[in-house]
């Protein structure tokens, strides 16, 4: 059942044409992955797919009666509105029912809850409750009565999520919806969307997301959509594939070029219709021989500066906000070429920590040692405040006339910006007209320009595309210096780093050898040994055998044997259930509460049955 039709979709920013008749189909169900380099208009196509821009021609057609829901790069919410009101902005009978129940609980008004209890009985939405309260919990929002004006940017993405997922509509729109979330937030929003049965269209750089939960890929190049059914490792081979055999057919159409220009040079003015039609030929061949694919690259090739032995050495830190501990007695020494990933919920000091080690924040007690030769590249988390009304050209020479290259050669800011992707027809554009991927890559460029040797990036994934980020990759995998990586792409981390420090909170600090999914298998298993350990704690223990047989069990003491087998086997599947669900994070608090105190009553109901059950068995053998 076809779900969005696009037909003959075509739109020009400013001189630049982004796509042209763009004509697809997304079916119930599909899970569609949007890739492209920045600045080709992939926010463009989602923002015209979701109604909120005209397009310069063609048609965009939804199935009647399906529901859209959108999620763009920066919401737009009303900053009025407390947390709650905006979560709960809908028209769904369900949604403003318990909104209005969530308020007469707050309020303790009992006549006005007797009333909204009935009526969420009539739309069985009591369930729908319970997801709300497990969505909420998962994307860590708690402060229901903050302004939304008093968020973060993070935050309102977070707010926004929520409220697009409450409502449960069929299609979802999303731009870059890990963004702003932490691993955990991004692993349950990984396996919610994979198991949700909405349709699906997102732009994402988490290669891994993308590959987990899209079942397709449309790559958008060359004003136009190539399509791969299949996930993100299935895309890489096909598009290369796709290149190869594009430039195999160019290499052909160039060859015979060269004998149709003879034709053409040596073919008099007077020409008959037979010679037109070769003619038209000739200009179509012409055009596909100078349509190859050559694939642009940044060669991040930049000068670092010599680092001396000692480099940046951190003696027994501490740092607290108010109760909020941040770092306690930490102490650690970087070594030249390591490269270290700091992963942890948010909220536990992170940015802090890189905020503390370059010197921007001083620690309440404790010594940082910075070497003579360090030079710190600092690429923080909210990104440099360039001036939107400065030319692109004019960032970078304001910077430097001359960027130093790591084979020693110079060169000038224009070459510079062309090394990073920038055609000469935009070195001239303002920098409010770039993308926010644009800007990101613009603000990188001021950070390695000046040759550090000490690299700190403050999630440096944020709205890079994957080409940029392959490319980044490459350039921090040969880096000679220090590399400082905070970041929740869990793919950009397994290939940069050697060690973790994971922040567990109230300054407890590990640090860990290897990289994110190293990590992540090890929690998983050190889960499993601590529940194994708890389960053998609670098995009773087997005591010895009497040499004597005192007698044998009664008809009575048989059945009632018989009866305990059923009951253990009964209570211990429902043991086994309660425990995955407490472990699987997708209760709410409530729920937690819940099942934690059924677990309980269930455990020493089956200690009780387990002791009568060895005393029987005792006596029948």
């Amino acid at each position: 059942m076809n779900y969005l039709s696009v037909e003959n979709l075509t739109h020009h920013w400013g001189d630049i044409r982004l796509f042209d008749n763009l004509t697809f189909g997304v079916s119930e169900g599909e899970k569609v992955g949007l890739i492209a380099r920045n600045g080709t208009g992939k926010t463009t196509l989602l923002n015209i797919l979701a109604q909120k821009l005209p397009s310069d021609g063609g048609t965009v057609v939804y199935r009647k009666g399906i529901k859209i829901g959108y999620l763009s790069q920066l919401p737009e919410l009303n900053e009025a509105n407390t947390v709650i009101e905006e979560i709960f902005a809908s028209d769904n009978p369900q949604v403003t029912t318990i909104k209005a129940y969530e308020k007469a609980l707050a309020e303790e008004n009992h006549d006005e809850l007797g009333r909204l209890i009935e009526e969420l009985d009539k739309l069985n939405a009591w369930d729908f409750e319970a997801r709300i309260k497990q969505i909420l919990s998962q994307l860590k929002i708690t402060n229901f009565e903050q302004l939304i004006g008093q968020l973060s940017g993070g935050q309102k993405k977070r707010v926004a999520l929520a409220n697009i997922l409450i409502n449960e509509p069929d299609f979802l729109i999303l731009d870059e919806p890990t963004n702003h979330l932490d691993l955990e937030m991004i692993e349950w929003l990984e396996d919610y969307l994979a198991r949700s049965k909405a349709t699906l269209m997102m732009v994402t750089h988490d290669r891994y997301f993308l590959d987990r939960v899209c079942n397709e890929i449309y790559e958008l190049a060359d004003q136009t959509l190539y399509y791969y059914k299949g996930n993100y490792q299935y895309f890489l081979e096909k598009r290369e594939e796709r290149i190869q055999t594009h430039n195999a057919q160019v290499e052909k159409a160039k060859n015979l070029l060269k004998t149709e220009q003879d034709w053409m040079n040596r073919m008099p003015q007077a020409r008959g219709t037979k010679a037109k039609y070769r003619i038209d030929a000739f200009h179509d061949l012409k055009k596909k021989a100078h349509s190859g694919v050559k694939e642009q690259g940044i060669n991040l090739d930049i000068k670092s500066a010599r680092l001396g032995k000692k480099i940046i050495e951190c003696h027994n830190l501490n740092k607290s906000f108010d109760d909020l501990k941040i770092l306690d007695d930490f102490t650690y020494k970087f070594a030249q070429g390591e490269k270290v990933g700091i992963v942890g919920k948010n909220g536990t000091g992170k940015t802090t920590f890189l905020n503390t080690i370059t010197g921007r924040i001083q620690p309440d007690s404790g010594k940082i040692d910075t070497g003579e030769t360090v030079v710190v590249g600092y690429y923080r988390q909210d990104g440099m405040k360039i001036d939107d009304s400065k030319k692109v050209i004019d960032v970078i020479s304001d910077i430097s006339e001359h960027i130093t290259l790591g084979s020693g050669n110079s060169m000038s800011p224009a070459q510079f910006l062309r090394h990073f992707l920038f055609p000469n027809e935009m070195h001239h554009v303002f920098v409010e007209k770039l993308s926010g991927g644009e800007k990101k890559r613009l603000y990188l460029m001021t950070v390695l320009m000046r040759n550090p040797n000490f690299l700190i990036l403050d999630e440096p994934t944020n709205d890079l595309d994957i080409f940029t980020l392959n490319l980044l990759e490459e350039y921090l995998q040969k880096f000679n210096g220090c590399v400082v990586i905070v970041s929740h792409d869990r793919y950009f981390m397994d290939k940069i780093v050697d060690h973790l420090f994971v922040f567990e909170g109230q300054g407890a600090i590990k640090d860990f050898p290897g990289n994110y999914t190293i990590y992540h298998d090890f929690k998983i298993e050190e889960e499993k040994e601590q529940r194994k350990i708890e389960r053998e704690k609670k098995e009773p223990v087997q005591k010895e055998k009497p040499k004597n047989k005192p007698k044998k069990l009664s008809f009575k003491e048989k059945k009632e044997m018989e009866q305990l087998e059923v009951d253990m086997e009964s209570m211990n599947a429902e043991k086994e259930t309660i425990e995955n669900e407490l472990n699987s994070g997708t209760l709410s608090p409530e729920e937690i509460g819940d099942k934690a105190k059924r677990l309980n009553e269930i455990s020493e109901l089956l200690d009780e049955k387990e002791m009568r059950w060895l005393e029987l068995s005792e006596i029948e053998s």
